[in-house]
């Protein structure tokens, strides 16, 4: 993950408008309050964070990713006593038992290599009482700025067709609700949360894929300048179907998962 990821800049120019929408939504899903203590698990360039300390004016925010250049970039646009970013691996989080009231997780989950790990730590980390939430694209149908990508890759070269980010686990609904109950969670819930996005035309939809990031941006910097023209045309197609450059919005929807950490026995 943090090799896909690992540069914050083309990371916000390509997702960070989908996730800052994005996050407000989980906050309120998760129902933090005003006061609690939250780590923010794949912090990224710090969407999440900012968001929690924009709302709460009295929570401690610490947010930890494996990738330093996004913790970097994080602590650049976040200027904050209330959050702290650290280096840090999901699947072994540095923290010690029940040190959180509340664990959220921002596109994250499905991304690492054993999803059970990262939220069985999620969950040891918070405190008995206290919630863990998630939420993942519904990379399948719903988050439509990749399901077009990917529709149109996979018209132009069928073997990519294992690419597909429609493929990946966890992106169903109930997928993430059954993960929480096998973890051992209490009072589990399962939403979608849905939001929009506005480009401005054609090339800032298209621009922000050409820079390398996630399996999309590996896959256009292994095509020959011909098969990034295809398929350029073919997206150009799709979104404008052959009307002049103008401004479009497309949809996206994720599921959030969140569940209870229950008393000790």
């Amino acid at each position: 993950m943090a090799t896909l990821w690992a540069n914050a800049e083309a990371y916000e120019r390509f997702m960070g408008r989908w996730s800052r929408r994005l996050a407000p939504l989980l906050v309120e899903f998760a129902e933090v309050r005003d006061g609690d203590r939250v780590l923010d698990v794949g912090c990224g360039s710090g969407s999440l964070a900012g968001v929690l300390v924009e709302l709460m004016a009295r929570s401690e925010v610490v947010g930890v990713d494996p990738a330093s250049s996004s913790i970097e970039y994080a602590a650049r646009q976040l200027a904050d006593p209330r959050v702290r970013f650290e280096v840090g691996d999901a699947q072994n989080l540095p923290y010690p038992n029940a040190s959180f009231d509340q664990c959220l997780s921002l596109l994250v989950v499905n991304h690492v290599p054993d999803p059970s790990r990262v939220v069985a730590e999620m969950r040891r980390v918070t405190r008995p009482g206290g919630r863990v939430a998630a939420a993942v694209w519904d990379y399948g149908d719903g988050m439509r700025m990749l399901r077009i990508f990917w529709d149109a890759v996979v018209a132009l070269d069928p073997g990519a067709q294992r690419l597909h980010q429609g493929n990946m686990p966890l992106c169903r609904e109930g997928e993430l609700a059954a993960l929480w109950i096998q973890s051992g969670f209490q009072e589990v819930e399962e939403t979608s949360l849905d939001i929009s996005t506005r480009f401005s035309s054609f090339d800032d939809y298209w621009s922000p894929f050409l820079a390398g990031v996630s399996v999309s941006g590996t896959y256009i910097d292994g095509l020959p300048a011909a098969g990034q023209q295809r398929l350029r045309d073919r997206l150009r197609e799709k979104l404008l179907g052959g009307k002049p450059d103008q401004t479009f919005t497309l949809q996206a929807r994720a599921w959030a998962v969140r569940g209870t950490v229950g008393q000790p026995k």
